[in-house]
């Protein structure tokens, strides 16, 4: 089985819906990254199990295959080079596909705002590379395949948090049998999903959950938005 990069703030009593943003130009990018996701995971549902198991393996990317195959085997480092990228659109079922893509179009759209397409595409192949970076540092000799976008979706957050800190976000929340939507400031909503991302990170559990390529990309975003951002946009309520 794969190391799943979980959706970046998978939290199933706290969900997210929009935030009290306007953007002023059409997200081609975000629906581009969103409908590559959606091809690669309607391509992978539709092969027989074991083709399906071979298909997400060849896109996954392995720690060790990176670590340990140069020079010994340049051609298996050089397709574990590659799946630095391909991991990131590779996904284990409908909710792990679900959660990453939610969190990329409600924060992403924003942050493709204030970027310009170009320079947003580049920013999150960054975030995502950071994240896989991360993980494979602190996890350099794991041999369970890792896949996932939140790596780079976790640095869409880091930036969203540098642009909008006094932004709000529409939430679904449940708790035993309360269900409601609330305005909560996205600094509550993204500091509980670091503080999860810290606690479970500080584990040391090589397989499961790449709690590091969360922290990777999430830190890459922080660093590297000032960059990548085209111009100031005033923060605007619907």
């Amino acid at each position: 089985g794969c190391g799943r990069m979980p959706a970046p703030g998978a939290n199933p009593l706290m969900i997210p819906l929009r935030v009290d943003v306007a953007r002023r130009t059409f997200p081609f990018v975000t629906l581009g990254l969103i409908a590559l996701n959606l091809a690669v995971f309607v391509r992978q549902s539709m092969l027989p199990a074991e083709a399906r198991e071979a298909f997400v393996l060849g896109l996954a990317l392995v720690p060790f295959d990176l670590t340990h195959a140069f020079p010994l085997d340049p051609g298996l480092f050089a397709h574990a080079l590659l799946t630095l990228v391909t991991s990131m659109f590779a996904h284990g079922g409908l909710l792990h596909l679900g959660g990453n893509l939610l969190y990329l179009w409600i924060f992403g759209t924003n942050i493709e705002d204030v970027m310009g397409h170009r320079r947003f595409l580049l920013f999150y192949l960054v975030s995502g590379l950071a994240g896989s970076g991360a993980q494979v540092a602190m996890h350099p000799a794991s041999q369970v395949p890792v896949i996932g976008a939140s790596g780079a979706i976790a640095g869409v957050l880091g930036a969203f948090l540098v642009v909008y800190p006094t932004a709000r976000v529409l939430t679904l929340i449940f708790l035993f049998f309360f269900v409601r939507v609330v305005s909560i400031p996205v600094l509550i909503v993204l500091g509980v999903w670091l503080l999860i991302q810290i606690i479970n990170a500080g584990q040391l559990a090589p397989g499961g959950v790449a709690w590091f390529a969360h922290l990777g990309g999430f830190a890459a975003g922080l660093a590297t938005v000032s960059a990548f951002r085209r111009r100031r946009v005033r923060n605007s309520l619907y």
